[in-house]
């Protein structure tokens, strides 16, 4: 059994729905190699502001180090270092900006995982992408827009399993990062792993 057929949308292509929730509830899955997997099969692609801009913020931050501290040279440094880091900023919360307001704007309720932002960040090969997907920003603007719309926002339990549980049976199984389609071994159903867990997002307030 496959989830075929879908649909996906780039954050910045979408456009803002009317007012009317057209949704009831939708499970939000927030990944790396995708901003954003939601349970009716949209995706939001991510960005990648931050790594494409990470040899520049490199080579500037070498520039600052080099200069002498309190000279005008290290300033006219920090100064083009800072541009450069509100640059991505600003990418990436223009981003976050259309997908929280997509989302509130047209569910009546929202749910989103609770995740371990400081302890993924000790993984150095995954700084760079986690840095992309703005999870405390998506968190905040995702928190007060609700409360704008009058959306309800469902933060799941750190420790809830979505990318692990199957979404057809309910079969729990281990799920490797790299394993991308999830294959369930009792039932045999297959579906994309954010996918899989989005859905499994949207059951968990049913529970």
């Amino acid at each position: 059994m496959a989830i075929d057929n879908i649909d996906v949308g780039v954050a910045i292509g979408i456009a803002i729905g009317a007012a009317i929730k057209v949704r009831e509830t939708i499970g939000v899955d927030i990944g790396i190699n995708t901003l954003a997997t939601c349970s009716d099969r949209t995706k939001f692609a991510n960005i990648k502001a931050y790594r494409q801009a990470k040899k520049q913020l490199i080579r500037h931050q070498r520039a600052v180090s080099k200069k002498v501290i309190g000279s005008k040279n290290r300033r006219k440094a920090v100064k083009k270092l800072a541009k450069v880091h509100k640059k991505v900023a600003d990418i990436i919360a223009d981003a976050l900006h259309k997908l929280t307001t997509w989302l509130a704007k047209n569910h009546s309720t929202i749910v989103i995982e609770d995740l371990n932002v400081s302890g993924m960040l000790k993984n150095h090969k995954l700084a760079s992408a986690i840095a992309d997907c703005g999870f405390y920003e998506f968190k905040r603007q995702l928190t007060y827009k609700c409360e704008w719309y009058g959306s309800e926002l469902v933060i799941a339990d750190r420790y809830y399993p979505s990318s692990q549980i199957c979404s057809n049976c309910g079969h729990q199984q281990k799920m490797p990062l790299h394993l991308r389609t999830y294959e369930c071994s009792e039932c045999s159903f297959e579906a994309d792993r954010d996918l899989n867990a989005a859905i499994n997002l949207k059951n968990y307030v049913h529970q």
